[in-house]
């Protein structure tokens, strides 16, 4: 199924970062959800209603890609969002969703279907990316309860445009991913800046959206 030892490990990691995520305002009392692969078959994830700068190891369960639970715990009711990442690409390694302000508002804000970024040294720390002057798309999907239905809407949208770096979810939060936790990491923390440069020009009157 799964290495006992490889879980224990992943349970600790994904508590550590429940801390940090927390303290940065991004993933306020029980929202969010954080997932690490296990193997070709499965992922840790947080367990439901948890709250995220309280997180211990008891609160980490494993979840094949379907979504069921293979250890104690409740699944995240957004579990099949993790999942759909894990299965089309087996590079990826861990998987962040998040809450923050700034996500939140620009995306319930924004009237188009992508933010697309172009001239941010920022854009860098992603992944592939090693040009200011390349351009960072981010999809934009409405928020449904149906999660299947949504799993669904993003891996079509993958598979016409790309995979990319991160989606958002209006009025809801984003959704990044990367080979391991802390590259997962650092592309939410460069995400959340782009995203709130974009927010401040939109403020500003700087940017116009299309």
């Amino acid at each position: 199924m799964f290495n006992p030892q490889e879980f224990n490990r992943a349970a600790s990691a994904l508590c550590e970062y429940g801390r940090i995520l927390y303290s940065r305002g991004w993933s306020p009392a029980t929202s969010s959800n954080y997932s690490v692969r296990l193997n070709d078959a499965c992922c840790a994830l947080t367990s439901s209603g948890k709250h995220k700068g309280e997180l211990a190891p008891k609160d980490i369960l494993a979840v094949d890609w379907q979504g069921n639970a293979l250890t104690d715990g409740k699944p995240s009711a957004e579990t099949l969002l993790h999942t759909q990442l894990y299965q089309r690409d087996s590079d990826i390694g861990a998987v962040l969703h998040t809450h923050s302000p700034v996500a939140v508002v620009l995306s319930q804000v924004w009237q188009s279907d992508a933010i697309s970024l172009t001239g941010w040294e920022l854009q860098k720390a992603f992944a592939g990316e090693d040009s200011h002057e390349g351009t960072v798309t981010f999809p934009l999907f409405a928020n449904h309860q149906d999660i299947h239905r949504l799993a669904t809407l993003v891996e079509d949208t993958m598979q016409q445009q790309g995979q990319g770096h991160a989606y958002l979810i209006r009025g809801h939060g984003v959704y990044t991913w990367g080979k391991d936790l802390a590259s997962c990491f650092r592309h939410l923390e460069a995400l959340e800046n782009l995203l709130g440069y974009q927010l401040e020009l939109l403020k500003l009157g700087a940017v116009k959206q299309s």
